[in-house]
């Protein structure tokens, strides 16, 4: 049966639309730049301390906000400020509402990964504190991340936190389909060292494109070991950058760095992946390898008999009288370090996953209110008050 809770919707379009005129773009400062916090500290802050939540800032300037008792039940939801760049997307950040073929949208950058999310949150937010009828702690986090690919941002996050929480939403545009499970992610650099020499007299030199070469190869035929996963078929590894160096004209190079990006399954830890491929490189003499770790994410699978997927298929259920979809996403977030922790988490919000990163994105103003009303609906069921 569908919920009579009722809400705003011209002040939730607004709210979205107030998010996208303010640009919180991905640069090289990453969880450092300025527009990114500031969108934090200028933008949604202000209405958080309007509806009343303590709000305060960790080291690396997200917002942590609560509410609430602190009597062992929790729920916890995780926004992100960052946005991919506008790239060649023209017109971003006018938020404007256009029609789209199955309906009214706002079309702008970010609507589709991070910014409808945020603002289907916000208005829940609202709804839950306004009726006074919290039984439990309501947690909020606006974190510097949204497009780095690690999880440094919630783990400061959690070191401010008094307690764990017991569930967590993390608010990104999954098609308003519950992401039951994602793959995680160890990125890292093999370093191949030779010896550089003029490449009018090669045989002086140690071509270290050669020998990358060598473990290109050796690692493109590379069985990983891994059982195929249900859902998401076999684990993978991908080469995604290569550079030599020094950069100098007629120069044998002494240095090539290759970036690869090795998927994880649910279950996989990423040391143990990690030395397994460098076991399996073979790289002979005269020249040298090493590899370096990059950022990690974890994977994470919620099981559909978790009292937490039992009550976000009743929030879809008294929320907007429908059963939830389900699906495992490639793409890696912070709900696999909440995984990690023993906590049940999910990605779950309004937005087209195909349209990340496009030169169109757009969100149907539709999927806004409802996600408002599912995640109000959690917040219902997740933190009851049973007092008198």
């Amino acid at each position: 049966m569908g919920s009579n809770t009722t809400f705003n919707e011209q002040s939730l379009i607004e709210t979205l639309q107030d998010f996208v005129r303010y640009p919180s773009q991905q640069t090289e400062l990453q969880e450092s730049d300025p527009h990114v916090k500031a969108f934090i500290k200028e933008c949604a802050a202000p209405r958080l301390i309007a509806m009343g939540m303590e709000i305060r800032y960790d080291k690396m300037g997200n917002l942590i906000a609560e509410i609430g008792p602190r009597n062992g039940r929790s729920l916890m939801f995780v926004g992100y400020a960052m946005t991919h760049p506008a790239a060649r997307m023209e017109d971003p950040f006018s938020a404007t509402v256009v029609d789209s073929p199955r309906g009214k949208a706002v079309r702008g950058r970010g609507v589709a990964e991070q910014k409808t999310a945020l603002a289907a949150a916000f208005g829940a937010l609202e709804k839950a504190i306004n009726n006074n009828q919290l039984g439990g702690r309501l947690i909020f986090a606006l974190t510097t991340a949204g497009e780095t690919g690690r999880h440094d941002a919630i783990e400061s996050v959690m070191a401010e936190l008094e307690e764990p929480p017991e569930s967590v939403i993390i608010l990104v545009g999954t098609d308003s389909k519950i992401a039951i499970g994602n793959k995680g992610r160890i990125d890292f650099e093999v370093i191949v060292k030779g010896k550089t020499s003029h490449s009018s007299a090669p045989w002086n030199g140690i071509n270290a494109i050669s020998g990358a070469q060598r473990v290109l190869s050796e690692l493109e035929a590379l069985d990983l070991g891994v059982p195929d996963h249900p859902a998401f078929g076999p684990a993978t590894l991908t080469p995604t950058a290569i550079d030599s160096s020094p950069k100098a004209t007629h120069t044998v190079p002494d240095v090539v760095k290759i970036v690869f990006d090795r998927r994880l399954l649910p279950g996989e830890e990423p040391m143990e992946a990690l030395a397994s491929i460098k076991s399996a490189v073979t790289l002979p003499a005269p020249w040298k390898v090493e590899f370096e770790l990059g950022p990690v994410m974890y994977p994470n699978e919620l099981s559909l008999e978790s009292e937490f997927f039992k009550r976000l298929t009743e929030a879809f259920d008294y929320g907007i009288a429908v059963a939830p979809d389900t699906f495992h996403c490639n793409f890696a977030l912070d709900a696999g370090y909440f995984c990690r922790r023993g906590i049940p988490a999910v990605m779950l919000g309004p937005g087209e996953v195909d349209q990340f990163h496009s030169n169109e994105e757009h969100v149907l103003i539709k999927d806004l209110i409802d996600m408002s009303k599912v995640y109000y609906s959690l917040i219902e069921r997740s933190l009851p008050n049973t007092g008198a």
